[in-house]
């Protein structure tokens, strides 16, 4: 089987790789806005924003145990207590949002739709599991007692195709000045939940890893925004070195799925690969800085042919994190649905506050601003790709950028399989003399 190389990470010196040490995780203490938060004129303004965004959050608690801390004075422990309580309510407040999204409703807005000659509807078109199953190429059934549910093998052209996407987009982002960082699976739980992801409850997507000497728990990360961020916690950046990009490509790790018959298979599981976007710039960048990323996702699957649109999001499918945020949906024929593939957020200083990410400009130090975003999630892109560029014949036309990766394909075929080997019995007659 050919094995294809990233033409530019491959290289010597063509790229930075960093690996993440335990001593970025020492966190310093979350510093919140609370000039704002915690002035009782912004209640209102506050509390509407927090309506918005899915009701996550209890401003009024918050200004009310502040009242009790500055009421009459209480004993060490019970101040500690309430400072406590108090940094825990403000961590549940999601970001501001962007005033251009705020009268969205719970509908996003289409922003632009690309590649609508390419939307195809003109005959019958398999759903990935169904064309994969026919060509061979992938194994998802009977492991449920192996590997547990929404488990999948990717095996030959389609592991080759993976492939392919990966360095596709590692290799775009490096012409961009994308620095590459390998970054740990496992993380504290303080740094993703620093990044808006919540790992209490029943009802989460983060999977924890039990430990039995008492230290912090230990989980497994979503995306390697996670570890990205965490890697620049406690850190002062020069303003003059920003925005610094990076990206990482990673496994990903949802504890959550969904029963929904349109997001069967492959759609949403429980981990795949995925190459990431991770910006920390001046707070004055961010706006621009997602309009870089949200113009590099375009282009990606725009060089790839697929229709797709570019979506704003409402409040609403903000997150707690983000401050505006920019989804793509591609067609895909076989399921006759328009499924996300890719988002980008600026986060503004959510994250950097409480990572404690912070901008030098000469004297003055401000809190940073960052920026994610999803240059390629390979189980989405797989069916988007497989829907949309089979053939009749059974075979999938590779895109053109991504057949240098390759070896030079053009088509992906039906995979022969040896067949099975059964056991029969065979009566055999004795002989009498």
């Amino acid at each position: 089987m050919f094995l294809p190389k990233c033409v530019a990470t491959l290289r010597p010196g063509s790229c930075i790789i960093r690996r993440m040490s335990q001593r970025h995780f020492n966190l310093p203490p979350a510093c919140f806005d609370t000039d704002y938060l915690l002035n009782p004129a912004n209640r209102q303004a506050i509390e509407a924003n927090i309506q918005h965004r899915k009701g996550i959050g209890d401003i009024q608690l918050v200004q009310r145990i502040n009242e009790q801390l500055r009421a009459a004075p209480q004993s060490e422990s019970e101040r500690c207590t309430l400072q406590a309580q108090l940094d825990a309510e403000l961590a549940n407040l999601p970001n501001r949002t962007h005033p251009a999204v705020v009268g969205y409703g719970t509908e996003p807005r289409i922003i632009e739709r690309y590649n609508e000659h390419a939307k195809r509807t003109d005959r019958k078109y398999f759903q990935f599991g169904d064309i994969c199953k026919r060509m061979n190429l992938y194994r998802m059934e009977n492991l449920g007692n192996f590997t547990g549910h929404r488990s999948y093998y990717l095996t030959d052209e389609l592991a080759e195709l993976e492939h392919a996407l990966i360095c596709y987009a590692v290799d775009s982002l490096r012409q961009r000045n994308f620095q590459l960082v390998t970054v740990p699976d496992v993380l504290p739980g303080r740094i993703i939940e620093s990044c808006g992801m919540s790992v209490h409850g029943e009802r989460n997507q983060v999977y924890k890893l039990h430990l039995q000497d008492g230290r912090e728990p230990l989980c497994l990360s979503g995306t390697s925004e996670m570890a990205l961020a965490g890697y620049l916690a406690g850190r002062v950046l020069p303003a003059d070195r920003l925005p610094q990009k990076l990206m990482a490509v990673s496994r990903c790790y949802r504890a959550e799925t969904s029963a929904l018959q349109e997001e069967k298979g492959i759609y949403r599981v429980h981990q795949f690969t995925k190459v990431e976007m991770f910006a920390v710039c001046q707070p004055g960048q961010s706006a621009a800085v997602l309009e870089e990323f949200r113009a590099i996702e375009v282009q990606l699957f725009d060089q790839l042919g697929l229709h797709f649109l570019l979506l704003d999001m409402p409040p609403c499918e903000l997150g707690a994190p983000a401050y505006r945020k920019y989804d793509i949906e591609a067609w895909m024929p076989g399921r006759a649905m328009y499924g996300e593939i890719s988002s980008c957020s600026d986060c503004t200083d959510y994250q950097a506050r409480r990572l404690g990410i912070r901008v030098r400009t000469g004297e003055e130090e401000t809190f940073a601003h960052t920026v994610n975003g999803t240059a390629c999630a390979i189980p989405r892109m797989l069916i988007a790709l497989l829907e949309n560029f089979q053939n009749e014949d059974y075979t999938i036309t590779v895109p053109e950028l991504l057949r240098r990766y390759m070896g030079g394909k053009q088509l992906l075929r039906r995979r022969k399989v040896l067949p099975e080997l059964k056991l029969t019995k065979r009566l055999v007659q004795e002989d009498t003399f």
